[in-house]
């Protein structure tokens, strides 16, 4: 027994175990975030804190979330991996996946250099060149990692298709392929940002802008006696910040869960238009500190900063807030665990703290409630007594006191 252990300290794996959701929530915003700086870069040296955001969000929530110790059976039973094996034709084409991300790594080459206004690697170029790659390396990643790997691949199917098949449409229903088509800026940011402003009594109107695809909201700040345009292009308005969230809420929904519940619709529902929520009031804060703050003297700095950073920052916020409260209402039987069979479940439950629901060892001290129920003797301590059947501290020893090793 070490030393750690006996003087009651909560490993590591205990603390997983007890304060999963709060751990979950943590490792989806930093890993959101980390790809959020990879696609979106705000400074130079931002594309590596995005990488080593990515890194450690993916490992505590594959150590939070998805532990090695479950078969494969019990694994392939998530709504995420039904997704992929619909979308496969019932696994028909999982060996031809490496050649379709191929293929797609191909059409976007091409694509660029025959109908883009530019040759270089765009936000969408990246995203699409990702999700290609995760099809390539599917079938390579071992099968003890199969959440994982689900995880990734429903993600990148979920971007590419909420952020680069819906610009494709537009762009082939405008059969223009070489410029910017910023509908989402037009239909779901400008208006519903103008009509925030408007109510806290900020005088503003959107409109067309020379030269332009994407809408301009003009404002007159108090302290500056001009009016100033924003420009609400694809990249400002925000999309890549909505999707990169609400890809990564629905991922971690469909590949934890396997039953399609109302509460699950309801979540996904919820989870979405927070999402979207935090995107309109994050162009409604840069906006208000714009017109409340600057001056002739700071000329627009103060508004172009918080576009640069607290843009950023508040969207991380709101969503953090939001997210922490709808796990709250997630249903606490994961996909693992429902499909298990109910000898298996009660097996389960008869070798697990019935406080904390960590396995019980020999390493840690225990205690077998009159009841039966099991318990580590740190977690009933914190306890007024057996919360199976209602025994209190005070009552007999014996009854409470019988050690399970």
């Amino acid at each position: 027994m070490t030393k750690e252990r006996r003087s009651g300290r909560m490993t590591f794996n205990e603390f997983l175990a007890r304060h999963r959701q709060f751990v979950v929530l943590i490792a989806l915003v930093m890993a959101s975030a980390g790809v959020g700086l990879l696609l979106t870069p705000l400074s130079a040296s931002s594309a590596w804190v995005g990488l080593s955001l990515v890194a450690v969000g993916g490992a505590v929530m594959s150590l939070a979330v998805w532990p090695k110790d479950r078969t494969l059976k019990t694994i392939r039973s998530s709504l995420g991996s039904r997704l992929i094996r619909v979308l496969t034709l019932r696994g028909k084409l999982s060996a031809l996946m490496p050649a379709i991300g191929v293929g797609i790594i191909l059409a976007d080459i091409a694509y660029n250099l025959l109908l883009s206004a530019t040759p270089s690697v765009q936000t969408e170029d990246t995203i699409a060149l990702l999700g290609a790659s995760s099809l390539v390396a599917y079938g390579f990643v071992p099968s003890r990692f199969s959440r994982e790997r689900d995880f990734v691949l429903v993600f990148f199917i979920i971007l590419n298709g909420l952020l680069v098949v819906p610009l494709l449409i537009a762009r082939a229903f405008y059969s223009d392929f070489e410029r910017s088509v910023d509908l989402y800026s037009w239909a779901a940011v400008a208006p519903e940002v103008s009509a925030v402003l408007s109510v806290l009594g900020v005088s503003n109107s959107v409109h067309s802008v020379t030269g332009s695809t994407a809408p301009g909201l003009t404002f007159t700040p108090l302290h500056f006696p001009v009016q100033v345009t924003v420009v609400i292009t694809t990249a400002c308005s925000g999309i890549y910040s909505f999707g990169i969230f609400a890809s990564a809420f629905v991922a971690f929904v469909l590949t934890e869960y396997a039953q399609l519940t109302r509460r699950i619709w309801i979540l996904l529902g919820l989870g979405l238009f927070a999402a979207y929520v935090a995107n309109v009031l994050r162009m409604v804060v840069i906006v208000l500190i714009g017109y409340h703050t600057d001056t002739v003297q700071s000329d627009l700095q103060n508004m172009l900063i918080a576009h640069s950073y607290a843009g950023w920052l508040i969207f991380l916020g709101w969503i953090s807030v939001f997210w922490g409260v709808l796990l709250k209402f997630v249903p606490q039987t994961p996909a693992f665990e429902e499909t298990a069979t109910s000898s298996t479940k009660e097996s389960s439950r008869r070798n697990r703290c019935s406080i904390c629901s960590v396995a019980m060892t020999p390493a840690i001290p225990g205690t077998r409630c009159a009841c039966g129920a099991v318990y580590h003797t740190r977690c009933l301590l914190e306890r007024s007594g057996c919360p199976t059947c209602g025994r209190t501290k005070d009552a007999d020893l014996s009854e409470l006191g019988r050690t399970a090793g």
